[in-house]
Formats: C-alpha cells, sequence, structure tokens
C-alpha cells in the first residue's frame, strides 16, 4: 500500500506519522498554510472552509466546500484540496479575492479565507448562469430573487459562513458581482478531469488506527472482527467530539466514500438513498422529487456541513433531536442494516425506523452492522410539510422539529404520518395524532382537536434551547399552521 498523502494547491504532501485523529485544518496549519482558520471548531463559523475535488454527474470534477476542522485528515488521503492560499496571493488575486477587496469584504481578515473557498465553490458551480450567460444566447439565471444574485450566484452557498465586523452587504455585493471563469482558469479546466478515485487507506499511528476498506465488504468484515471500531462518515459529528471533547478513537473505519453506500435509486415503489451519500448530493439529485425533503434539507445545518453530512450518520448517532428522522418517519422510511457473517456471506436486514430507536442514542442495530440504505415507500403522501423551531432561521440545532405527511380526498383525512423530533429520548411518530386525524374531515374543528393531542405528544423537557412548555406549545400550533397553507394554498387554486 502506497504512503498516504494528499494534494495540497496541486503539491502532494505526505500525511507520514500524523496521528490518526488529526483534523485537516490542523494538518494544514501545521504546515504552514495558515489561510484556514478555527473559529469554532464545530462547523458553525466557516472560518476554515477549504475546497475538495469531488466526483461532478458528468464524470469530471466539482470544487466542494467543506469544513477543515471536522474532516480527518486521513479521510483525505489521495484526495485533492485547494485552500485559500491556492486561489490566489496579493500579486495574483483569484476574482473571488479581487471582489471582495474591491467591494470592502474584509476587515479583520479571520473569516475571508472561508469565505473565498466557499465563494470559489459557487463561482465553479457549472450550472451557474447569469444575465452575462443571456447577452451570450445562453440560458439565462432561472432565479434572481432576494436570495440568488443576477449572475446566479446562490447566497445560501455562504450559509456556513460567519463574518462578526465586516458586515455582510459587501460580501453579497461581492458575491453578486463576479462574472464567469476564463477560460485558461486553471481551476477551472481541472473541473474537466475527473476527480480523484477513492484510496484504500491502513494507518496505524501510536498504537491508533484509521482504516478506509476498499468495498463494502471488507468494511463488514473488519467491522464484524472489530466491532468496537468507530464507523465515520462525513465525519461532521465525530469531528465536534474530537475538537470539543477530546475524544480519540482507537479504531476508525471510513466509510463515505464506498459505492455501494453512495447510491440513489427511483423507483416505482421506492426511493433508496445510500447511507453514505452527502446530504446536498442527495438534495441536488432528488431535484424536489420528495417534496418534504426538499423542505427539510435547507434547513438542515448549512450547506457546508451539507457537502459532508449523511443520513447514515444522522440515523447512526440516534440522536433525538437530528432534523432528517423526523423527516424520514413521516415518509414512512426503513432501514436497510447489512453485516458480514462468519462465513464472510454479506446478510441483510430491513427495518422500519419506527422502530429502530431504542432509547436515548439507542438503536437495534447490532454489533458489527452498519446503515446502508435508507428506502422510502412510494406513492408519496400528496400533502407534506417540515416545521423547524429553532433560534435562527439557519445554521442552527431543532428545539422542536415536525414533519407531516397526510393524505386527504374528498376533505376527508385518509392517511396521516407525523414525526416528531426534540421532545422524547427518541424521535417517535405522534400516533396519537394521527389517529386523531384519520377517517375524519380535514376541517378546523378536526385540526384544534387534533392539536390538543399533538399538544401532549412525547416526553418535552427543558434544556438551554427550550422549555417543556414551549416545545408542548409548538408542537400544539403545528398542525393549525399547516391547515392554514393548505387552506391558503386551495384558494390560490383556479376552480
Amino acid at each position: 500500500m502506497s504512503e498516504s498523502a494528499v494534494t495540497v494547491n496541486g503539491e502532494r504532501r505526505s500525511l507520514a506519522d500524523t496521528a490518526t485523529h488529526t483534523t485537516a485544518l490542523d494538518w494544514l496549519r501545521g504546515r504552514g498554510l495558515s489561510g484556514s482558520k478555527e473559529g469554532c471548531a464545530e462547523g458553525e463559523c466557516g472560518a476554515c472552509a477549504m475546497l475538495l475535488a469531488t466526483p461532478a454527474s458528468d464524470g469530471g470534477t466539482a470544487w466542494t466546500p467543506v469544513n477543515a476542522c471536522l474532516v480527518p485528515v486521513y479521510a483525505l488521503d489521495g484526495q485533492e484540496i485547494v485552500t485559500a492560499e491556492g486561489l490566489g496571493d496579493p500579486e495574483h488575486l483569484h476574482p473571488v479575492q479581487e471582489k471582495l477587496a474591491e467591494a470592502g469584504g474584509s476587515q479583520c481578515g479571520y473569516c475571508t479565507p472561508g469565505f473565498a473557498c466557499s465563494m470559489a465553490g459557487e463561482y465553479y458551480r457549472a450550472d451557474r448562469a447569469g444575465d452575462e450567460d443571456e447577452a451570450l444566447g445562453e440560458e439565462p439565471c432561472p432565479v434572481h430573487d432576494a436570495e440568488h444574485g443576477p449572475n446566479g450566484f446562490d447566497l445560501h452557498a455562504l450559509s456556513g459562513n460567519l463574518c462578526r465586523c465586516t458586515g455582510y452587504r459587501p460580501i453579497r455585493d461581492a458575491a453578486y458581482a463576479l462574472g464567469s471563469p476564463e477560460q485558461g482558469d486553471p481551476l477551472q479546466q481541472r473541473l474537466s478531469q475527473p476527480a480523484p478515485s477513492p484510496v484504500a487507506t491502513d494507518v496505524e499511528v501510536a498504537g491508533r488506527r484509521f482504516v478506509r476498506p476498499a468495498s463494502l465488504a471488507d468494511a463488514l468484515r473488519i467491522l464484524r472482527d472489530e466491532p468496537d471500531a468507530l464507523l465515520v462518515a462525513g465525519s461532521t459529528d465525530w469531528g465536534v467530539e474530537v475538537n470539543l471533547r477530546g475524544r480519540r478513537a482507537p479504531f476508525v473505519i471510513a466509510i463515505e466514500q464506498l459505492d455501494e453506500l453512495r447510491g440513489l435509486t427511483v423507483g416505482d415503489d421506492s426511493i433508496e438513498i445510500g447511507a453514505a451519500l452527502a446530504l446536498s448530493e442527495v438534495e441536488k439529485r432528488l431535484d424536489g422529487a420528495v417534496p418534504l425533503l426538499a423542505e427539510m434539507l435547507p434547513q438542515f445545518a448549512s450547506r457546508l456541513i451539507r457537502n459532508r453530512g449523511t443520513f447514515g450518520g444522522n440515523l447512526g448517532t440516534g440522536s433525538p433531536i437530528g432534523d432528517t428522522p423526523p423527516a424520514l418517519l413521516a415518509l414512512g422510511a426503513r432501514l436497510v442494516l447489512t453485516s458480514a457473517g462468519e462465513d464472510d456471506r454479506i446478510v441483510e436486514r430491513e427495518v422500519e425506523l419506527s422502530e429502530y430507536f431504542t432509547g436515548y442514542r439507542q438503536t437495534i442495530r447490532q454489533p458489527g452492522e452498519l446503515i446502508k440504505a435508507v428506502r422510502i415507500p412510494r406513492p408519496l403522501a400528496r400533502v407534506t410539510a417540515f416545521h423547524k423551531i429553532a433560534k435562527r432561521r439557519f445554521d442552527d440545532i431543532s428545539s422542536v422539529a415536525v414533519a407531516f405527511a397526510l393524505d386527504i380526498e374528498g376533505g376527508v383525512v385518509t392517511a396521516a404520518k407525523i414525526g416528531l423530533g426534540g421532545v422524547a429520548a427518541t424521535p417517535l411518530r405522534a400516533l396519537a395524532t394521527e389517529a386523531a386525524l384519520v377517517g375524519r374531515p380535514w376541517d378546523v374543528e378536526t385540526v384544534r382537536t387534533a392539536s390538543e393531542v399533538l399538544g401532549a405528544e412525547g416526553t418535552p423537557m427543558s434544556d438551554h434551547r427550550a422549555s417543556s412548555e414551549y416545545r408542548a406549545l409548538m408542537l400544539n400550533t403545528a398542525l393549525l399552521k399547516l391547515y392554514s397553507r393548505t387552506v391558503i394554498e386551495s384558494k390560490e387554486v383556479p376552480a
């Protein structure tokens, strides 16, 4: 097996003797690349953002911004990254850096390298189109509103980047002033070539081991023999444990690049989503095919986190406040769990997500098992909604999350599934509320009655995010909010 190394700004750099828990941020800074900063160490500020070369749908490459503070550097073995230093220098500024300077988009400069990397990811996005493209006879920007620029720049590309002194208007102005990459731009030219292939990795440093198996079968065999090993996909959860709590794992198995865990198939009877497929990729590939997920995903952390985070990771932790479980519970999702038998034969079993959680951060997943995929049955419910109650609109943890999936025919509720998060030790189905809705007319009387039932679901507690009384009140009003929306929408539909 060849020596572990990462290509940084076009230069191959060895990982030899690097501790297995080391993040990409710490490794980069240790090699003099100090443009990436540590602001929060938990993926909320974006000061550490860097660009990662990832596979594009056309066989080429996409420059994907990710948080360097969360990614184990060995997860980048054989991969290619670009930091702020690789974009440009004071004598030869990159267009993104140039526009930031012209717009006054930087004061102290601490956050600027991260903004530049996130902005560059959007700058090189293949399907970004603006008004100048219309002048050339190409498709114009499809959207130009408060969150999209005339150049096609999606402001949500910066949703994971915080600035405490400049103010966001000049940063936004810089983003909206960007044109299209020039033909001779080396980072633009790089997009036409394939992204680096996954590299099998097996390193041991100071008694701790990091493994990236070559296949799912290899991963399952290792997990069978080492059931206490830590499974890592996007590391958006484990990275926080490493940084803020000093956690160290004796044995880590990285699975985010296994092809068997990265598929997405839309069939007649179900939609299957690989457990290690990044959430931003899920969002892009589904393209609104599952409206409930299309509503939930933009509210899940930030784009930087979604570029690494996965369904498997969000479900695997068993957290009661994850955003994906309520939505998947409302969709009636099932999980495919897989393991290796003693004869190395791969074994799969399918379980209802509603039966998966057994206690606080406890699940029915057995030692040696991992989540392979999420299966969402079709047809989908016709009326869906996702309500996330948090202190911030985006990039925040839910105090309460409620997902609805209803079928209403002839003014009567014929089916209902409601998923809840943040109101008990586990995510759960609001079964009593569902029973209070099914078979009854979809009118204000039914909704008010069912809302009282919903307000009593779960066992909400008080903590630093919200009181138990507030959580109960949010549950109580959620169904009324959904009903009001359906009434408004029905009036907007012409007879």
